[in-house]
């Protein structure tokens, strides 16, 4: 948008602010989060600090800088009133899992590591977050989210402290970060309709697993090379061959694809 645009708008970016920034105790950080809206409704590639500052006639890079870095405020308040309000317009008919990646120069911001980026469909430099997201044919919001901190960071703390990451901090599975997501979206009082995924979460079994616990409808994707049996076969564990790795057990029934 030009900033003409968004100050066309600003009562009603001011009631926004008001009501999903309530929960901030103090006035000038309610004020900065305003600043920050507006700056990212800006147009511009490069959506930092400095080159958002300095978009906006009443931007100060120090200011903003300290709202989102040092200020002592809580999102998850802010989140819980963002993910009411677009689920209330949205009204999803599904909750999307899928990971948001976000490619990056560098070693030093958290959990930036080689690994697959959506992004750029290869293997790359980058971050990784977990998110559920509210969605319908024509419309998608995020409702909660959060970064994947890969072992290589959880196994070094000091890493993790340099970074500013919190200090209990532990390595946690996409699966399992996806579980904890949902528990917090429901928590905040919203009910998933269905839950989709893709098959990096459909073939894990702890993943469904865990939405059958909670009682969720779902439609997960697979690889295509999962086989299934019935419930009650077990499987047989042929003899020890000697030297080498153990043997595997395995099912003398026949499978179904």
């Amino acid at each position: 948008m030009k900033l003409g645009d968004v100050e066309r708008l600003r009562g009603e970016v001011a009631e926004f602010v008001d009501d999903v920034f309530g929960s901030l105790p103090r006035q000038d950080q309610r004020r900065w989060g305003a600043c920050c809206l507006r700056g990212l409704m800006l147009d511009g590639r490069r959506k930092s600090i400095q080159p958002m500052a300095e978009r906006l006639p009443d931007g100060n890079m120090q200011a903003l800088q300290q709202f989102v870095s040092q200020s002592p405020w809580d999102p998850l308040p802010v989140r819980r009133r963002i993910a009411r309000r677009l689920s209330e317009v949205i009204r999803p008919q599904v909750w999307m899992i899928d990971d948001v990646s976000f490619p990056q120069c560098g070693r030093a911001s958290a959990g930036v590591a080689r690994q697959y980026c959506g992004a750029l469909g290869k293997r790359a430099n980058c971050k990784v977050a977990v998110s559920v997201h509210a969605a319908t044919n024509t419309a998608s919001c995020p409702l909660d989210w959060q970064l994947y901190l890969p072992r290589q960071w959880t196994d070094e703390p000091d890493r993790c402290r340099r970074a500013s990451a919190p200090d209990d901090v532990v390595h946690q599975e996409k699966w399992r970060l996806a579980l904890g997501l949902l528990d917090n979206v429901s928590e905040w009082g919203l009910k998933a309709p269905v839950v989709v995924a893709d098959a990096g979460y459909g073939v894990s079994t702890p993943f469904r697993h865990g939405l059958e616990e909670r009682g969720l409808s779902y439609v997960l994707a697979l690889t295509g090379k999962e086989v299934a049996h019935e419930l009650d076969i077990e499987p047989h564990q042929p003899d020890d061959g000697g030297p080498g790795p153990p043997t595997l057990a395995r099912y003398r029934t026949a499978r179904e694809h």
